[in-house]
């Protein structure tokens, strides 16, 4: 019996009013007692439907949700049935509605070649020809970024997107407009304060100098006090042409 009507039945056999339905389910499986149903079928706890019911449900289950509810409902009288619960058998059972939800190749949308009708509501929030987003920044712009150093947009062409204008480092921008382009395997380095960009501030030095001047190093350069920091350099710089030289021997 159902674990309900087993405890209903039982309290009116022998007047236990002291006996829950939770005791009688341990004691039925402590003692082992099998109750019969088949668990492949029956899985958890779920509204009673007849045999005319689940074959008629069966049968339709490849109808959308609403429609197949309503239509139990009328043809069974069963207005305790909902979507949800249709949905949750229909996925007990493993009945397949035959739909993927994926657009079948060569499916023909409804709307191709029709003009669909203003809407004002959705006219509102289009972007108007020559409109520019609220978070537009022109050349020129400056902000600091999350390494600390000094950016700006400018009005050059982004190489890698194709906008129109480029956001770069300050510092370097302004450095190459008095120098040149920064040779491969050279950086700028600062002498002083990141945002400084003044081209006098900065220092080209060989990328292979930098791990001199870092913390792994123990020279920790960038927040060494000021007064210390050209003889930071000088003995880095002196290291880095000791061991370039030594390399050069070697070949």
């Amino acid at each position: 019996m159902v674990i309900s009507d087993y405890h209903k039945a039982f309290r009116a056999a022998f007047g236990r009013d002291d006996v829950a339905a939770i005791h009688l389910h341990g004691l039925r499986k402590r003692k082992g007692w099998k109750v019969g149903r088949d668990p492949g079928r029956y899985k958890g706890r779920r509204l009673k439907y007849s045999d005319a019911e689940i074959a008629w449900l069966r049968d339709n289950s490849t109808m959308e949700i609403n429609a197949w509810c309503s239509a139990f409902q009328a043809m069974f009288g069963r207005p305790d049935v909902t979507p949800a619960k249709l949905h949750g058998i229909r996925k007990r059972e493993g009945w397949k509605t035959g739909r993927t939800g994926h657009f079948d190749k060569g499916s023909v949308p409804w709307s191709k070649g029709k003009k669909l009708p203003f809407n004002p509501n959705s006219a509102a929030t289009q972007f108007k020809k020559g409109q520019l987003p609220q978070n537009y920044v022109g050349p020129g712009h400056e902000s600091i970024g999350d390494d600390g150093y000094v950016w700006i947009v400018t009005d050059q062409r982004n190489p890698w997107t194709g906008a129109s204008t480029w956001r770069v480092h300050k510092h370097r921008w302004l450095w190459e407009q008095t120098h040149g382009p920064v040779p491969d395997g050279m950086v700028l380095k600062c002498l002083t304060d990141k945002l400084n960009t003044d081209p006098s501030n900065w220092e080209l030095v060989p990328r292979g100098l930098l791990p001199r001047l870092n913390g792994r190093s123990g020279r920790h350069y960038d927040v060494a006090p000021a007064e210390l920091k050209p003889t930071i350099m000088a003995v880095a710089k002196l290291e880095h042409r000791a061991r370039t030289r030594r390399a050069y021997a070697k070949l």
